[in-house]
């Protein structure tokens, strides 16, 4: 159950909205990336501290993906730069950081610099950023301190029966565990044959592993904490048939380069084809849900056989077609 005393702190006074309770005043629904971020982080420290936490699990987190929707551009390394490496290990559903790098993670939100995720200490304490620097903070208790700071750092705190972006564990779907059976079942299917192996480490960006026989395990323990995995049709060597058949809807290209590296991308039929004039195996994928159907899919459990993520599973399906080769 999420924390039971929720407020949602903003720069906006409540004296300037309407009737439906929206914002008619003069300010901005950016950053202004000084005084007013800063006595954001310090509310939202402030919050921590009074309910006793000095870390947080970083739950169900994303990066900008083809489209980014924030007010201020995005900026390379998703606002992560600093923080984590620049292949984003340490980064996932699950990592514990501490309060500080937590409030870096904020600040990177209210900047829209591209990454987001939720950040919870289980049932106690918990951080949404929204849209417009609206932040959502709740905890097991009322932390009449932090109220009182977060009014004299001249921004805004109102109860709320909950958080708008609390996590729907109701969410429609379900949720496979990548379990022995499911590893079994994959150790099945590339018995004599390849297979391709999509491993999303955050929301928007996967990792692509070839799998064999040999290599299932190694590739196995390489994968990050709490990662989703769909298992598709192997890239195909026929690179000219993959671009002949390419449909004039955008799509995912998946293709192997000539140094053995697997790289994804997302465009339209014209942009792909660059693309693929230096692969030497590739596959098209489809977006739209009903289409996209991997052979199999899972969501990795913690060290413990628990599957703790909150993932929800690609439904599986027939094999998508142009594989093979």
């Amino acid at each position: 159950m999420p924390p039971p005393f929720v407020y949602r702190i903003t720069k906006y006074d409540p004296a300037d909205r309407d009737e439906h309770g929206h914002y008619t005043g003069a300010e901005d629904v950016t950053s202004d990336h000084g005084p007013v971020e800063s006595a954001y982080l310090q509310a939202v420290a402030a919050f921590a501290e009074g309910c006793g936490i000095s870390h947080l699990a970083i739950r169900e987190p994303q990066i900008t993906g083809p489209v980014h929707f924030g007010v201020e551009p995005a900026v390379d390394g998703h606002g992560l730069a600093g923080l984590f490496p620049p292949d984003l290990t340490g980064f996932h559903d699950g990592a514990e950081v501490s309060l500080d790098v937590a409030l870096e993670l904020v600040r990177a939100m209210l900047r829209d610099n591209g990454a987001w995720c939720r950040l919870e200490a289980e049932d106690a304490f918990a951080v949404h950023v929204g849209w417009d620097q609206y932040v959502f903070v709740s905890g097991h208790g009322p932390c009449d301190s932090a109220l009182a700071l977060t009014r004299k750092l001249g921004l805004f705190p109102e109860p709320l029966p909950s958080s708008p972006y609390a996590a729907d564990y109701d969410e429609p779907g379900v949720q496979r565990p990548a379990d022995a059976d499911f590893w079994a079942q994959l150790l099945e299917l590339v018995a004599g044959q390849a297979a391709l192996l999509e491993e999303v480490y955050v929301d928007n960006a996967s990792r692509w592993h070839r799998l064999t026989e040999e290599s299932l395990d190694s590739v196995r323990a390489r994968l990050t904490p709490r990662a989703r995995l769909m298992v598709w049709p192997d890239l195909s060597t026929d690179v000219d048939g993959v671009l002949a058949a390419l449909p004039a809807e955008v799509l995912e290209l998946v293709w192997e380069d000539v140094n053995g590296a697997i790289t994804s991308t997302i465009a339209d039929h014209r942009r792909l084809a660059t693309h693929l004039a230096a692969a030497r195996a590739a596959v098209a994928l489809p977006l739209d849900v009903d289409s996209r159907r991997p052979l199999l899919a899972a969501v990795l459990p913690d060290a413990d056989g628990v599957l703790r993520a909150r993932w929800r599973t690609e439904p599986a399906g027939p094999a998508v077609s142009g594989s093979g080769g």
